[in-house]
């Protein structure tokens, strides 16, 4: 495991792998393989294996506002690692993380940063 994947574990916490996922969406793992190639959600191989974080899942589905901010930070040149950061990233601004704010309903505020720092 290497620095950067510590700090990226340390800021999102608690993981899913993709038949959690899978189970928690009522899905099949392909259909989550196919929402991270989406950007509707991210995957990061930990410890040998695609897992997700979990506060992208709310119930039994992804979280509101989350697809389209994902693909804000994508369309930015957001490297995986790097959307994580953000997304997991208290800002002062928000306040909160942008995770946070999403499942607050803040979507709108979140996706405005976002565009903000594509530019």
């Amino acid at each position: 495991m290497t620095e950067n994947d510590h700090d990226t574990d340390t800021l999102v916490g608690e993981w899913m792998t993709i038949k959690d996922v899978a189970r928690a969406l009522n899905t099949s793992p392909n259909r989550v393989k196919q929402y991270i190639a989406d950007h509707k959600l991210l995957g990061v191989r930990r410890k040998g294996e695609l897992c997700v974080p979990a506060a992208f899942i709310a119930g039994d589905d992804i979280v509101k506002g989350l697809p389209g901010t994902l693909t804000v930070l994508a369309d930015a040149g957001f490297s995986t690692d790097e959307a994580l950061q953000w997304m997991f990233t208290p800002d002062d601004t928000l306040p909160g993380a942008p995770i946070q704010a999403l499942t607050e309903n803040r979507g709108t505020e979140v996706r405005r940063r976002a565009q903000a720092m594509a530019l």
